[in-house]
C-alpha cells in the first residue's frame, strides 16, 4: 500500500501515482472553447505549447513556474529519466511541512512530467513533435548552443539557462540565429527582470555616485557547491592502501599507515582512490553518449553526473559561468559596457588545456578593461571566485545575500548590491536622499523571468534578456576562462568587432572548441 507520508514517497509510488495521472489525462479533451471553460481560464489555442530540454536540476524550476502560469508543457527530454523521477520524488519529500505552495508545485511539476511527452533525443524530438511553439534548455553548459540553435532553426522560441553557451564562437552564433530566425529568446539570468537589478541602473544612470571607473564582483561557487581543483577521474588510480600506507623500509608493509608526508600529490592521489571505486558503467536509464554531445568522449563516472559537471572543463565553464550572469549583468547594463579591450586571469595552481587539467582551478580572478563610452569613462571591471574577495572600500558593509555581491566605486561614492542585483545600497550615507529621489524609468517585471519570456513569445511585451544582449554578456564572461587557458597572468588584447585577440594568436583557438564527430556547429 503505497504511503500517505510525503516524506516516505518513493520513485515506485512516484510511477504508480503518474501511471494514473496519465490515464486520466488520455481520456480528457486537449481542445476546449473558452466559454466552456469558463472567466479567467485559458484555451490551449492561447497558451504556449513549451518542451523542457534538461528537467533534472534548474529546468525542473523552470517547467514549474511555466506550468503554473498556465502554458503548457507538451514535451520533456532528457537523458536520464530514472534522475528526473527520483528528483519529482523528492519534491514531495521537501514539502511536508512547508506551505500548501510547496505541495502544489510539487504536484505540478508531476503532472507536467507526467502528461508530456518523453524523450531522450532533442533531434527526435523536434523532428516528430509538431506542436511544439517554444523550447526551454537547461543541460549542462556544453549542450546549451546545439540545442539553442537546433531549436531555432526549426523556428521555436528559446529559453536558455545561464551561461547562454560555452564558448565565444557559440554566443555570436546564437545572438546571431535569433535576429536570423526572430524568435523570441531568453536567457535564465533571472535577476534582469528583478527589481534590484533596475533600480541599479537606475542609480548609476542618474549619477547619484557620480562617474564609475571601478566595479569588482565576487561569488563563493564553487566553494560550499561543487568541486573543482581536483584530478579527472581515471588519471592513474591509485588504491587506497597506496595512499594510505608509509613508503617505509621496515615495518609491516600491508598495514595501512597515514603517509609521511602530505603534500599536493598525496591529496591528489587520496582524492582519486575515493574516486576509482566507481566501474565507470553509466546507472541504468542514463544515455552518456547523449549527454556528451559535443563534449568529447570520455567514460562516465559520478563525478561528473548528476550537478557536479560545472567544475569540469569538458561540461561547464566555471564559477563565472554559474554566477556571472547574475552578478556581472548589474554592471554590464548599468554602465553601457561592451566587449572589453583586455581580459587577464590569474587562478590557483591550474595546468594548461593540453595537459588535460581535468577540472577548474579552485579559484581565479579576472580583470577586464572596457574603453569609455560617450561621456562615461574608461572602466576596470574585476571578477573573483572560489571565496576570493577584493580589498576595497574597507568601510563599506559587505553585501550579504547569495554568497557573493558588488561594489560600483565613483568618484563620489560607493553603490553596493547582492547575488541577482539584490538589495542595492549606496555610500556614504548622505547620497541615501538623492538615491530615494531618483524616480522609476525603467519597466518592471511583475511576472517571473520565464512568464517574461512566455508573455513575449504571444506577443504581450518584451522579453527581458534576450539573446541580442545576453550574448555580449555571456562572451564577456567566457572570455574570462580563455584567458585563464591562455596563461596565468598573461593580458589578452581583444578586438570584439572582429572577435579576436591580437596579441596572442595561439588564444583564438580557446575562442570555439572541437566538436565530436556529428555534433559540429
Amino acid at each position: 500500500m503505497a504511503s500517505s507520508d510525503p516524506k516516505q514517497i518513493s520513485r515506485r509510488e512516484f510511477v504508480a501515482d503518474a501511471t494514473k495521472a496519465a490515464a486520466a489525462f488520455a481520456v480528457a479533451p486537449t481542445i476546449v472553447p473558452r466559454h466552456v471553460l469558463g472567466r479567467g481560464f485559458l484555451a490551449p489555442s492561447d497558451t504556449l505549447a513549451v518542451a523542457c530540454v534538461g528537467i533534472g536540476g534548474m529546468g525542473m524550476s523552470n517547467m514549474s513556474a511555466l506550468a503554473k502560469g498556465g502554458e503548457r508543457i507538451v514535451a520533456i527530454c532528457d537523458v536520464d529519466f530514472p534522475y528526473v523521477e527520483r528528483s519529482i520524488a523528492g519534491r514531495f519529500r521537501q514539502w511536508d511541512g512547508k506551505t500548501a505552495d510547496d505541495e502544489a508545485d510539487a504536484r505540478r511539476i508531476r503532472d507536467a512530467y507526467t502528461k508530456a511527452a518523453k524523450y531522450a533525443d532533442f533531434r527526435e524530438m523536434l523532428d516528430k513533435q509538431k506542436d511544439i511553439d517554444a523550447v526551454v534548455v537547461a543541460t549542462p553548459d556544453q549542450m546549451h548552443a546545439t540545442i539553442a540553435h537546433a531549436a531555432m532553426r526549426a523556428r521555436k522560441h528559446v529559453y536558455v539557462q545561464k551561461p547562454l553557451t560555452y564558448t565565444v564562437y557559440e554566443s555570436r552564433l546564437l545572438a546571431r540565429t535569433a535576429k536570423e530566425t526572430g524568435v523570441v529568446t531568453q536567457m535564465g539570468n533571472q535577476g534582469h527582470s528583478f527589481e534590484g537589478t533596475r533600480r541599479i541602473v537606475e542609480l548609476i544612470a542618474a549619477g547619484v555616485i557620480g562617474p564609475v571607473r571601478e566595479v569588482h564582483v565576487w561569488t563563493d561557487r564553487p566553494q560550499r557547491y561543487w568541486a573543482q581543483g581536483i584530478p579527472r577521474p581515471g588519471s592513474g588510480k591509485p588504491s587506497p592502501r597506496s595512499v594510505t600506507q608509509a613508503a617505509t623500509s621496515d615495518g609491516d608493509s600491508d598495514a595501512p599507515r597515514p603517509p609521511r608526508r602530505w603534500n599536493i600529490r598525496t591529496v591528489d592521489n587520496a582524492i582519486l582512490a575515493a574516486m576509482a571505486e566507481d566501474p565507470q558503467t553509466p546507472p541504468p536509464g542514463l544515455d552518456w553518449q547523449l549527454f556528451l554531445g559535443a563534449a568529447k568522449d570520455i567514460p562516465y563516472h559520478p563525478a561528473y553526473h548528476p550537478f557536479s559537471w560545472r567544475g569540469w572543463v569538458d561540461f561547464g565553464v566555471s564559477a563565472i559561468g554559474d554566477m556571472g550572469a547574475h552578478l556581472m549583468d548589474q554592471p554590464f547594463w548599468a554602465l553601457g559596457l561592451d566587449y572589453p579591450k583586455t581580459v587577464v586571469s590569474t587562478s590557483t595552481p591550474w595546468g594548461s588545456p593540453s595537459s588535460d587539467p581535468g577540472s577548474y582551478p579552485l579559484a581565479m580572478t579576472t580583470q577586464y578593461e572596457f574603453a569609455a563610452r560617450g561621456s562615461q569613462p574608461p572602466v576596470k571591471l574585476t571578477w573573483y571566485d572560489g571565496g576570493l574577495t577584493p580589498l576595497v572600500a574597507p568601510d563599506i558593509p559587505r553585501p550579504g545575500g547569495d554568497g557573493g555581491g558588488g561594489i560600483f566605486i565613483g568618484e563620489k561614492g560607493y553603490l553596493t548590491y547582492e547575488t541577482y542585483g539584490d538589495n542595492p545600497k549606496v555610500y556614504p550615507e548622505a547620497l541615501a536622499a538623492a538615491a530615494a529621489a531618483v524616480p522609476k524609468t525603467l519597466e518592471r517585471v511583475d511576472v517571473p523571468h520565464e512568464i517574461n519570456w512566455a508573455q513575449a513569445c504571444k506577443g504581450q511585451g518584451r522579453a527581458s534578456s534576450p539573446f541580442d544582449y545576453a550574448a555580449r554578456l555571456t562572451e564577456t564572461m567566457l572570455l574570462g576562462v580563455v584567458a585563464l587557458k591562455a596563461g596565468q597572468g598573461r593580458q589578452l588584447v581583444y578586438d570584439g568587432a572582429a572577435m579576436r585577440v591580437t596579441n596572442v594568436p595561439e588564444a583564438n583557438a580557446y575562442l570555439t572548441r572541437e566538436y565530436r564527430a556529428g555534433w559540429e556547429l
